[in-house]
């Protein structure tokens, strides 16, 4: 894991930008997700996370990706995913001056100016149509943009869809997630939340 003394010693070696905006739903934030903040961190002195579907009202439904606005994808609070990206930053060695964390409604692209500055680097990963169209979507919008890597869905590694299985079976899925991560899921009793939507969804479908 890329520590804070690290970053430090890449900043100094890089033409680094001075703000960079990264985004993510993070609904359940993992060890992978980690690895694309500090990536992102890694290119600027100010990271802002974008919280992506803050809300159901700024969230749209995506014909490449329709399942990420489900229910079920989505157990979650903003505020929780917020406390959660905020303590696994602070935990991996960032200072609360290192980033600024966000509402971002991806999918309503012309609401990006009230909550993050335009004049940033935009940093994403891509693992298929829907990065892809994010990335189209920000180049339209003139931003500037840079892709932290590419890969191909089954190159992906840990996805917070099968950490979320994992809960609703009653797997092991705390090594998968970053400490402090797993310690405030832990505490929300978000594998119970799960089964309990997973349940009140069987109901009613």
């Amino acid at each position: 894991m890329i520590q804070a003394d690290q970053l430090n010693r890449i900043l100094n070696i890089m033409n680094v930008y001075d703000t960079a905006v990264i985004h993510g739903r993070f609904q359940i934030l993992h060890n992978d997700h980690l690895k694309y903040l500090l990536a992102g961190k890694a290119m600027c002195r100010h990271l802002v996370v974008g919280i992506t579907n803050p809300d159901p009202v700024l969230t749209n439904s995506v014909d490449s990706d329709p399942s990420r606005s489900q229910v079920l994808s989505n157990p979650l609070t903003y505020f929780e995913r917020l406390v959660m990206t905020r303590e696994v930053l602070l935990e991996a060695g960032l200072a609360l001056e290192d980033m600024t964390i966000t509402p971002l409604p991806i999918t309503r692209p012309e609401l990006f100016k009230y909550y993050v500055p335009m004049d940033a680097l935009f940093v994403l990963s891509i693992y298929d149509g829907w990065g892809r169209q994010k990335l189209e979507q920000f180049k339209t919008l003139g931003l500037e943009t840079h892709v932290l890597w590419e890969v191909a869905p089954e190159e992906k590694g840990i996805s917070a869809q099968d950490i979320r299985e994992l809960m609703l079976k009653g797997q092991n899925w705390a090594h998968l997630v970053p400490e402090a991560s797993a310690r405030l899921l832990k505490k929300w009793r978000i594998p119970d939340r799960l089964r309990q939507m997973h349940q009140e969804s069987s109901q009613t479908g």
